[in-house]
């Protein structure tokens, strides 16, 4: 493998950066949008009077940058060509994440809505990948330009990373099947026209088949939306749902009936090494940020960068941050190579380690840049209540460490065959 970064990217790299700053950073200045990112940010996100939702002219804002983004021909890099994309890599989409994120907040990459001039839409990869003919026909275009999207819901009250026990269920009917449960942290119900809803169809309890997804329309009889819940960074768009016998019909089925979970697992380890990668980025700029700070404030004659206490918090950090780089990056190598569920242990690994260092650096990048940096006038709050959440939404600490030792332990298979969930 050479460890030098390929051409393609390096050129890509130089045009987002050409793009970012004659482009996107343009429309940041125009009309205040500028308060989306300053000291503002949270009030200017969030709709407080409709349940904390994000607000319309917050979400229109990235609309425009995404289809700014997409008629540069960013937006759909990471789709296959048979998608309409340039079937970017797992190691360019790593390569390239990271990239985005250590540029700091800012209309080319803005995670706590996932969004991204280079896109990750998930929904039209599953979509590409599991979706009838007649399903596709409906939702390709919308869902590639981010138009449109589907809102997902798994996770239940009283079910959180194991979703084999859920108790939403889909019961057969005359004209299809009747859906009834609820589920919690249904991100995007708000926009969305239709809900992927996993619900178990047969089986027992813990089983893993027997699980069905569906796309549910959102404005179905007995959909109701129960709340948003309020978190640690607002706004939010994460619904507590309820479903009381919504009809659908066999049309609407996602994928195979009962093989449900095999959606959600599909894009699980190419999702968590991007957003791993996101996190890197993010602690980069933490990072950076802070480097910068110490070596230009001087506090009693000297600058804080002359300070032992400065330097070598910031320099684990920093040799953290360049030895989970080449980890992150040799990872999504292995898996373009050797398929996704090769390498489900290192992408727990990877998730595990990014995370904690972004937390990490955003507390160290508040405490060197001391009064300030508690202030919501530098963004580091901002990415630490942001990626503090990643410790728990994408596989929590404690899932991820299972998973590894599962592997270490040989508790589970070392290597699937590609293709293959482990």
């Amino acid at each position: 493998m050479d460890y030098r970064l390929p051409d393609h990217l390096t050129t890509l790299m130089g045009e987002l950066d050409t793009f970012i700053e004659t482009t996107l950073r343009q429309l940041e200045q125009t009309d205040d949008n500028i308060r989306f990112f300053d000291h503002r940010r949270e009030w200017a996100r969030t709709d407080w009077d409709r349940g904390g939702i994000p607000r319309t002219d917050w979400e229109d804002l990235l609309g425009t940058a995404r289809r700014l983004a997409d008629e540069a021909g960013f937006y759909r890099y990471h789709l296959p060509k048979d998608a309409g994309g340039s079937g970017g890599t797992n190691y360019d989409m790593a390569v390239l994440r990271d990239f985005l994120a250590a540029k700091g907040l800012g209309l080319h990459c803005d995670l706590q809505n996932e969004h991204c001039i280079i896109g990750n839409n998930v929904g039209l990869l599953l979509m590409h990948a599991y979706g009838s003919p007649e399903q596709q026909a409906e939702w390709n275009a919308g869902l590639a330009d981010g138009s449109r999207h589907l809102a997902f819901g798994i996770t239940e009250p009283d079910h959180g990373s194991d979703a084999t026990h859920m108790e939403t269920t889909a019961t057969r009917t005359a004209d299809g099947w009747r859906i009834s449960g609820e589920k919690m942290w249904n991100t995007g119900v708000h926009t969305a026209e239709r809900d992927i809803i996993f619900a178990r169809t047969s089986g027992e309890p813990g089983d893993a088949r027997g699980i069905t997804a569906f796309l549910v329309p959102t404005d179905a009889p007995g959909f109701e939306v129960l709340e948003y819940v309020w978190t640690f960074n607002m706004p939010s768009d994460h619904a507590h749902i309820r479903l009381t016998d919504v009809e659908v019909g066999d049309a609407d089925i996602l994928g195979e009936e009962g093989r449900g979970l095999q959606i959600v697992q599909h894009f699980f380890n190419e999702n968590r090494i991007r957003q791993a990668a996101s996190s890197l980025g993010a602690a980069t700029y933490c990072i950076e940020e802070s480097v910068q700070y110490a070596q230009e404030r001087a506090p009693f004659g000297k600058p804080l960068a002359s300070n032992q206490a400065i330097q070598f918090p910031l320099a684990e950090l920093h040799a953290r941050a360049s030895s989970l780089r080449s980890f992150i990056r040799e990872t999504a190598w292995l898996m373009d190579t050797d398929g996704a569920f090769s390498v489900s242990d290192r992408v727990s690994m990877a998730n595990y380690l990014a995370n904690r260092l972004c937390c990490e650096a955003a507390d160290r990048a508040i405490q060197v840049h001391g009064g300030m940096g508690y202030s919501r006038k530098k963004p580091f709050e901002h990415i630490y209540r942001h990626h503090r959440r990643y410790r728990i939404t994408e596989g929590s600490d404690e899932i991820q460490l299972r998973r590894v030792a599962g592997y270490l332990f040989g508790f589970m298979k070392t290597k699937a065959p590609k293709g293959v969930d482990a």
